[in-house]
């Protein structure tokens, strides 16, 4: 049994308890109240009918002094008030001793309502004093009434006094089950949480202690065995699982780090082979002044671009540049690209000088460039147009590469800007290992400018089939204090 499972049958069990001995002592209580309640509500109304009585008599008194109108109201309205406690005297339940006196006060005091009427009666005759038999009789039936009405009180009483004290012996004694529920309740409530304690802490405690074993380094120990079927045997065979899988990873580390090792020391046999930068460098430069002593200056010129471009893309790509830097570079990119192309291309730039101080990552806007040539107006005979825009906008610096040529598919387009999904890449991106310059991608060179900046939603590529393609990126104003990260997204 898990623990939530025990949790909702114990709880709701003792609940249940206490709710039980407290609606029996309740119900005990309301029995003794209610009976009270009867006895006092009958014993009440023989007492109001008697003093109700004896205020008729003093009203139809004062009328039958005055005669005057008031006296008379105020005698209807005794008259009414006692005949509304006649209406309740006939709706109470008689008990067996009282069965009998109740039927003749009932009587009674249909009697005096009876007399009291003839009295008014009376008043209508030219006699002077022809309500006084009936008077009388009113005032005889009247002490009746009340001898009735003490009568039927000690019958009352007397009555409900065995009851009462069968009553209270059984509200004692429920008193007593109470008390003995309660101690039995609260003893089992104790037993019960400790038990629960137990089962709930001893497990947590054997986890811990063997959290802190594994993690001070200890992957031998052995979890906990723990036999019921519960959250804490799920959480021991986690734990197991866990540790295995540590193991295997540790395992799996070990043998990367060994292939590292041995790529690292075939790369260094590579690099020892390969040919020295500064060699290269020097020997471009050497070629570039003896073209240039031979008269060939455009072939000196290309030569000084391809050495600075090719310097320029072996600089560390994880150092920020400005983006003058960038803009230089991209004119000697596209220094060489005329003289392939020739008068099929031509480059137009539209720069702000206020926004060529802003940090941005090594090789930014050649990849976009060339990805343009090889893509855009690689196939284009005439009229190729290539446009670098640079402004400032507020809180923003927007860098624009433009070109007249083919254009992409939407498909292409949102695949570009996808950078949050692995994929492979879709037509009119370029990948490493295609013969390009930096081995760099479009889509890698905007994640880098995501991971540099720390901010989405930089780049907008605006492109119809036919119709050319641009590229927007809005760099924050910020990025002069751009931060140095790790770019290991290469193509």
């Amino acid at each position: 049994m898990n623990m939530r499972r025990m949790l909702f049958i114990v709880i709701p069990a003792l609940f249940i308890l206490n709710n039980a001995v407290s609606f029996f002592i309740f119900q005990s209580g309301r029995t003794v109240q209610q009976s009270y309640n009867m006895m006092l509500d009958r014993v009440l109304l023989y007492k109001q009918i008697d003093e109700q009585t004896q205020r008729n008599l003093s009203a139809i008194n004062v009328y039958l002094m005055d005669r005057s109108s008031s006296s008379l109201e105020l005698y209807k309205e005794r008259n009414e008030e006692l005949k509304e406690l006649q209406l309740n005297l006939s709706r109470q339940e008689a008990v067996d001793s009282t069965e009998f006196n109740i039927r003749g006060f009932r009587h009674l005091l249909s009697t005096f309502i009876s007399q009291e009427q003839s009295i008014l009666n009376s008043l209508k005759s030219t006699a002077p004093l022809a309500y006084a038999p009936s008077y009388a009789e009113a005032e005889k039936t009247a002490v009746f009434i009340q001898e009735e009405a003490y009568q039927l009180i000690d019958l009352e009483l007397s009555y409900y006094q065995p009851l009462y004290k069968k009553i209270l012996v059984q509200t004692d004694m429920m008193n007593h089950w109470g008390i003995a529920v309660f101690i039995l309740n609260t003893v089992i409530s104790v037993l019960l949480a400790y038990w629960i304690s137990l089962r709930i802490t001893r497990p947590i405690q054997e986890l811990t202690r063997t959290a802190e074993q594994i993690s001070d380094g200890n992957l031998q120990v052995r979890p906990p065995q723990i036999s019921a079927r519960n959250e804490f045997r799920v959480l021991s065979e986690a734990f197991r699982q866990m540790q295995h899988n540590l193991l295997l990873l540790i395992e799996k580390e070990k043998e990367g780090l060994e292939k590292d090792r041995l790529v690292k020391e075939l790369e260094l046999e590579v690099l020892q082979n390969q040919i020295n930068p500064h060699f290269l460098f020097n020997s471009l430069n050497m070629l570039s002044k003896l073209a240039l002593l031979e008269g060939a200056e455009q072939t000196s010129d290309l030569t000084v671009s391809m050495s600075n471009l090719l310097r320029y893309n072996l600089r560390k790509l994880d150092r920020p540049v400005t983006l003058r830097e960038e803009v230089e570079h991209a004119q000697e990119y596209f220094f060489i690209q005329q003289a392939r192309f020739r008068e099929r291309i031509q480059f137009e730039v539209d720069i702000d000088e206020a926004a060529l101080d802003v940090l941005v990552p090594v090789l930014t806007l050649q990849p976009i460039l060339e990805n343009g040539f090889v893509h855009g107006i690689e196939g284009m005979e005439q009229g190729a147009v290539v446009k670098l825009a640079i402004s400032c906008k507020p809180d923003e610096i927007w860098v624009a590469i433009s070109d007249n040529g083919a254009g992409m598919s939407e498909e292409v387009r949102k695949s570009l800007l996808d950078l949050d999904t692995d994929r492979a890449p879709a037509e009119g991106e370029e990948t490493a290992g295609k013969g390009h310059s930096t081995g760099l991608g479009t889509r890698n060179v905007f994640k880098r400018l995501e991971l540099f900046y720390n901010k989405k939603d930089m780049i907008d590529i605006e492109s119809e089939p036919g119709k050319g393609t641009t590229v927007i990126i809005r760099i924050p104003a910020t990025g002069k204090e751009g931060r140095h990260v790790s770019l290991t997204d290469r193509g």
